[in-house]
């Protein structure tokens, strides 16, 4: 078993662990919810910057604070002025360390933003340039493919929103996202390696909450499987990218529960009809015609966590069977160290 389906399955337990105290995430939110704030903005790459869509979604939906990815560069290179006192900023990271990363929420805090690390490694660069610090508590990550510390990346998302909001109804689905992942581990996405094994480019579709996983699962076929995969909301890719498709194109697209399902459904029925290659991923007690299962979770918000490790179980058999390691893709490496 590769070091990548060995950390992914390893979610459940690190949900767990998180949820077992959450007395970090409650004294942000006591902070955040003492005066209005105007903007937040967040700072990654990667993975992680797909986990700070997720937030950024999470956050805008259900407090409506508008939420925007800072480009590092901006406070790094072009060192700008930026007005953000009493705004919140919040860094996403794996191992904190990437200089452009610390080097933007130090400007940041100097600026007078309330700065947040969320961050697995503890002691890290990022946690000490930052007034807040959120431990993922995922443990070491041997596989350069992250897993784990995203699903922890989205998790420590959900909870800081419903503590924020005080939203009861999310609180309470927050309980049961160990068990509801557990279950996601073990669904079967066997027929997403056999129609993938041999394709070079496809599109992957989500909306709303589910475009941060459709980001997330692109980049790792990219990473694992060496395959050319662009995430799209399923808006914008009835644009430019609709020229892409043709018949056989490979396509994978997350419907999980929400406003934004009805919409995906559609477009997946109009690729079938043109002649796409379509992976349906839904819950099938709810959409028939799905031919990926998805786990229903206690709360629509939490469907993208488990849908993602769904994702992670299937692209670590995906790269094995396409003859790749999954652990070690070849012109990676763990901790990227851009400036």
């Amino acid at each position: 078993m590769s070091n990548m389906l060995k950390e992914a399955l390893a979610s459940a337990d690190v949900v767990a662990a998180q949820l077992n105290d959450t007395s970090r995430v409650e004294a942000l939110a006591a902070r955040l919810a003492q005066e209005p704030r105007h903007v937040a903005l967040t700072v990654a790459r990667g993975s992680s910057d797909h986990a700070a869509s997720y937030f950024a979604s999470l956050t805008m939906s259900r407090v409506g604070l508008p939420v925007a990815s800072l480009p590092m560069s901006v406070a790094t290179l072009q060192q700008a002025p930026l007005q953000v006192r009493n705004q919140l900023a919040l860094g996403f990271s794996q191992s904190g360390k990437s200089p452009d990363l610390v080097g933007t929420m130090q400007a940041l805090r100097e600026a007078g933003a309330l700065t947040v690390a969320a961050v697995n490694v503890p002691g890290s660069p990022l946690e000490h340039a930052c007034e807040f610090y959120l431990p993922l508590l995922a443990g070491p990550e041997l596989s350069v493919a992250a897993t784990k510390s995203y699903i922890a990346m989205l998790s420590v998302s959900a909870q800081l929103v419903a503590h924020w909001q005080k939203d009861e109804a999310l609180l309470e689905g927050l309980k049961s996202l160990p068990e509801a992942l557990k279950r996601a581990g073990a669904l079967d996405w066997s027929k997403a390696v056999d129609e993938l094994r041999d394709v070079e480019r496809m599109i992957v579709i989500g909306r709303g909450l589910g475009l941060a996983i459709a980001q997330e699962a692109a980049l790792k076929l990219k990473e694992t499987s060496g395959i050319q995969a662009e995430a799209f909301s399923s808006a914008e890719v009835r644009h430019g990218p609709m020229e892409l498709i043709d018949r056989d194109y490979p396509l994978l697209v997350f419907a999980p529960r929400g406003p934004e399902q009805a919409g995906l459904l559609q477009l997946a029925r109009d690729m079938q009809a043109r002649g796409a290659r379509v992976l349906l991923a839904a819950d099938p007690a709810d959409v028939p015609e799905a031919t990926l299962p998805l786990v229903s979770t206690a709360h629509a918000a939490l469907d993208p966590i488990a849908a993602i490790l769904s994702f992670y179980v299937m692209a670590a058999g995906l790269a094995a069977a396409r003859g790749r390691n999954p652990d070690a893709p070849r012109h990676l490496m763990k901790v990227t160290e851009t400036h």
